[in-house]
């Protein structure tokens, strides 16, 4: 007879091993944000001349969409009427003087649209042609192992709803939650992955009418979310196997709209999860080539 598989080990009872800093909660990548803007040379000299970012090249490489890779992260970018992000994304990039040299550089193609950036603290505020911002930061300890990628989406949201905010990630969505204050102002806080958030931030200023743009996440407990907000009433949209969407956060208890913005929600078996994108190393140009240095160097 064979010995028992554990037969002999002696289990140490007294692990000073903190296990929950490894816990993620039920999201388990925030992959994309999608916004539609209206001309894509212009995208293309701000996201990628500008950011330095990269262009996909095997998924609407044509005229309708344009999807940019950042890391492990993209931005969706349909031809249409210019949407807003009601707040800033922040991303990080490998090399913030390499940036500013770039914006520097776009800056005259971009002069007729909203385009704008300035530094500060050690990192850069970027604002797109139409209007979108964001924040960029160097990689540091306090977005864990992000060299390239999308750091969190801070939306702005009514003064006295970040409490409610953060029990609907919580308790309908199954995310790690706190609140937080950023900016001086109470914030829900949520993992979105590894090292990645969402911020909800509280402003007292009026709110711009929601346009449509989106965000999409995987999760891990794919069913059991989508149960909760079908008894809420909440699911906007159910024609697709692996991915459902929705819009509006509630209040748990009562059910009251805080908040929309839509969720595209994919399971772990869609066909697109841990998709490898390519990432270039935008300081190689023909003038100073070195060969075998095409490829951004960071890892995800």
């Amino acid at each position: 007879m064979e010995d028992f598989p554990g037969e002999g080990f002696t289990l140490n009872a007294e692990s000073n091993f903190d296990r929950t800093i490894e816990d993620v909660g039920n999201i388990v990548h925030f992959e994309h944000v999608n916004l539609h803007q209206p001309d894509q040379q212009l995208a293309t000299i701000f996201y990628v001349s500008g950011l330095g970012l990269t262009r996909d090249p095997y998924l609407f490489t044509g005229i309708e969409n344009m999807w940019i890779n950042i890391g492990r992260n993209q931005m969706h970018l349909p031809t249409g009427p210019p949407e807003r992000l009601r707040g800033i994304i922040g991303l990080i990039l490998p090399d913030l003087t390499a940036l500013k040299q770039r914006l520097g550089a776009v800056k005259p193609l971009l002069e007729h649209t909203q385009f704008g950036f300035r530094e500060g603290n050690g990192v850069i505020e970027v604002t797109c042609p139409w209007g979108n911002r964001f924040r960029c930061y160097p990689p540091s300890p306090e977005f864990g192992m992000i060299e390239l990628g999308l750091a969190y989406v801070e939306f702005t949201v009514s003064a006295g709803t970040a409490p409610g905010i953060e029990s609907f990630y919580r308790d309908v969505i199954g995310a790690e939650t706190s609140l937080v204050t950023r900016d001086g102002a109470a914030t829900a806080a949520v993992r979105a992955g590894r090292d990645q958030r969402l911020f909800f931030r509280e402003t007292s200023e009026p709110l711009a009418t929601y346009d449509g743009h989106h965000i999409q996440i995987y999760i891990a407990d794919f069913s059991g979310p989508y149960q909760r907000l079908m008894e809420l009433k909440r699911i906007s949209r159910d024609r697709d196997p692996h991915e459902w969407r929705f819009c509006d956060i509630v209040d748990p208890a009562t059910n009251e709209v805080l908040f929309t913005v839509e969720h595209e929600v994919r399971s772990m078996k869609h066909p697109l999860f841990a998709r490898p994108l390519v990432n270039r190393n935008p300081a190689q140009d023909n003038r100073r080539y070195i060969r075998g240095k095409d490829a951004f160097p960071g890892t995800f």
